[in-house]
């Protein structure tokens, strides 16, 4: 069984709350790609946004 880096994914649900404003068992309960894929699109917004600005 491969577990997930616990430092990982604090950064990971950080990076979501802050960004999304979810609370932590929303974050928890997202299933690892949906969760990847969610900071993808989020970290895709932000480049979009400085470069903008």
């Amino acid at each position: 069984m491969i577990t997930y880096a616990t430092d990982r994914l604090w950064e990971e649900t950080a990076y979501l709350a802050y960004y999304l404003h979810w609370s932590l068992g929303d974050i928890l309960d997202l299933e690892h790609p949906v969760r990847q894929r969610l900071i993808a699109e989020v970290g895709g917004i932000h480049r979009q946004i400085a470069q903008e600005g």
